[in-house]
């Protein structure tokens, strides 16, 4: 079986080198996997319609085969949800995406963000974007409660995840390596489990 294409989408600040983003590209492109992890201008001062463009610029010069998939880790969890909303391209759309430990369209906490908060929550719009949308996230994350994330969850009609402990599910609270999102990207298996 062929690895399928993977996009993976960063958050406020990029991925650092210990983080599981890093990881998953290194053990995809080990295995013959072809793999985008881009760099959003400006990561430490993100704007909503330059990340947009650049995620649409990726997604177009993806391949059209084999099955593309999204894994997006927290504020380009919220980035998806803009992007699936906007104005539907056939050419854009991909097979499978995996929300990772997106904050709460509540969380109040980070102005840096607040132009990705106002968030439609548009299921219909979801499944025009992606095949099957998953979320995933952290027992005790500080940018979105396990209460919001259900929320999340039942407002855009998608499964849920929760890890017991997981925090926001990056490199500050041990996700290094991660094994169950490789064989998520890798084969669709669900649910997603600890490190």
């Amino acid at each position: 079986m062929s690895l399928p294409y993977a996009l993976l989408l960063h958050g406020l600040g990029g991925s650092g080198p210990t983080h599981w983003q890093n990881w998953l590209a290194g053990e995809l492109a080990h295995h013959g996997g072809q793999v985008d992890l881009p760099q959003f201008t400006l990561p430490d001062a993100p704007r909503l319609d330059v990340w947009l463009a650049e995620l649409r610029d990726h997604l177009a010069a993806a391949p059209t085969s084999p099955e593309r998939v999204v894994v997006a880790h927290s504020l380009a969890g919220l980035l998806w949800l803009h992007h699936a909303a906007g104005e539907f391209d056939e050419a854009l759309r991909v097979d499978r995406v995996l929300l990772v430990a997106p904050p709460s369209p509540r969380h109040a906490g980070e102005p840096l963000i607040s132009e990705f908060l106002d968030v439609p929550l548009d299921p219909a719009a979801l499944r025009r974007a992606a095949g099957s949308t998953r979320l995933v996230m952290g027992e005790g994350d500080p940018y979105c409660t396990l209460e919001q994330g259900k929320e999340l969850a039942e407002a855009l009609r998608v499964d849920v995840d929760v890890i017991v402990g997981g925090a926001h599910l990056n490199a500050a609270a041990g996700y290094g390596s991660w094994g169950a999102v490789l064989k998520w990207v890798r084969s669709d298996r669900t649910p997603l489990t600890p490190r």
